[in-house]
């Protein structure tokens, strides 16, 4: 299962008055530049801060690195996750950073203003072996300040066996597609069509992939204004809307019940992350999810999925700045990155590990392997999480209670500017 990166507003006022207060810039410099890396003879400890699974498994792991460098040590700090984004924001304030630290992708555009993270080396990194959406994570005001990690993306788990008897395609490709093998499966004896999330936290991040297909933009090309009221934007609302108001997708589902209803057949499709593969084989029983078709999700203008997952990012005040970013590098080469997803299946961020050991083997991951190719990150800004929690309230509005869709974006639209982007 992914770990949540909510942050709450109260915390994020926290965490700017901490930064004012230490005299931080509220910004990235326009002319961020990184400074050359040294990573021949490296040496010394590098203190890495990593959360969940990640934690626990990479202090082993990193065995492989000094092996390679013996005069390095790694110190692996295992964090929760909900407790990294007060630690890191504290951590910074003080002056009292490790080397290396995970920085869910959310988070990057509050750090990074901070004045906090190193900028990445384009000596050391190159950002073309990346996922386009994992890399552009990274970037905050033009600059990027961490490397992608691991990665995951969204796409829809369809009941094959539903769609065959609906006689419809467990593979919609368009929109009207997606609509028209929801209903199919209704037809056969599905209650709901398909599951997608109306309005609870985090809802923003089923629903912003419809808003990219659409072609709707969050915000301009500068980062400096929100375009959430523009049609393309309305027309995703006004289709995801539609789920809910034809009846196709449930306004409520209580937690805990997705996975043993679709088992059941009582729910037709869903969208999610690989995590949901385990799930529903736990659920359902060993080899359910052959009978379970995986698919890109439908496209409108175009195709787009979430992007998601965690990146690693060096401290402007390292101790251990060289051997930090060696460590860093060490961990985006393809075969490390295949070695770390045969022990903890984090997806990789390196496109070419996908050829590598058991991914490349896999038929049933293949599919978010293509679906990663046109994934999005939403804007790495500070104010980010302020901004999804407006979008979770007003599509809760629009869902459950039929609020207008063009009077949702312009609510949107208004909140966000009012919080403005905060760099």
């Amino acid at each position: 299962m992914r770990r949540s990166t909510r942050v709450s507003v109260a915390a994020l006022a926290v965490t700017a008055f901490a930064l004012t207060a230490c005299g931080r810039s509220d910004t990235p410099a326009d002319d961020a530049t990184a400074e050359a890396v040294a990573t021949g003879d490296v040496s010394g400890t590098v203190t890495v801060w990593a959360m969940g699974t990640e934690g626990e498994a990479l202090g082993d792991f990193a065995k492989a690195f000094t092996e390679e460098n013996p005069d390095v040590t790694i110190d692996v700090t295992a964090i929760p996750w909900d407790a990294a984004h007060d630690k890191i924001a504290t951590a910074i304030a003080a002056d009292e950073v490790p080397d290396v630290s995970m920085i869910g992708t959310t988070w990057m555009g509050e750090f990074a203003t901070s004045g906090g993270l190193d900028p990445t080396p384009p000596d050391l990194i190159d950002e073309s072996t990346f996922f386009p959406g994992a890399w552009g994570s990274t970037q905050v005001g033009g600059t990027s300040y961490a490397v992608p990690w691991y990665v995951e993306t969204r796409v829809l788990y369809i009941d094959t066996a539903l769609a065959e008897q609906a006689g419809v395609s467990p593979t919609p490709a368009t929109w009207d597609d997606l609509m028209a093998t929801s209903k199919g499966m209704q037809s056969a004896g599905a209650q709901w069509g398909i599951s997608l999330q109306a309005g609870q936290t985090g809802a923003w991040q089923a629903f912003l992939p419809f808003a990219w297909q659409a072609g709707a933009e969050i915000m301009n090309e500068e980062q400096t204004e929100f375009t959430f009221d523009s049609p393309e934007f309305v027309k995703a609302l006004t289709y995801y809307q539609s789920f809910f108001t034809d009846g196709v997708s449930p306004k409520e589902l209580p937690e805990g019940t997705l996975e043993p209803d679709f088992v059941a057949g009582k729910i037709g499709a869903f969208q999610s992350g690989p995590w949901h593969i385990g799930i529903l084989d736990d659920t359902g029983g060993e080899g359910f999810v052959d009978g379970v078709t995986l698919a890109p999700l439908p496209a409108d203008e175009k195709q787009a999925s979430f992007i998601g997952g965690s990146n690693l990012a060096v401290f402007k005040s390292s101790e251990n700045r060289d051997a930090a970013w060696k460590f860093v590098q060490w961990l985006s080469q393809p075969e490390i990155q295949a070695q770390w997803y045969a022990i903890t299946s984090d997806l990789p961020a390196v496109q070419s590990a996908w050829d590598e050991g058991d991914l490349a083997d896999d038929t049933t991951l293949a599919v978010f392997g293509e679906q990663m190719a046109t994934a999005q990150a939403p804007p790495s800004i500070p104010t980010w999480e302020q901004i999804a929690n407006v979008i979770d309230t007003e599509l809760e509005k629009v869902c459950k209670s039929g609020m207008d869709p063009q009077e949702a974006a312009t609510a949107i639209q208004q909140q966000a500017e009012a919080i403005g982007t905060g760099l």
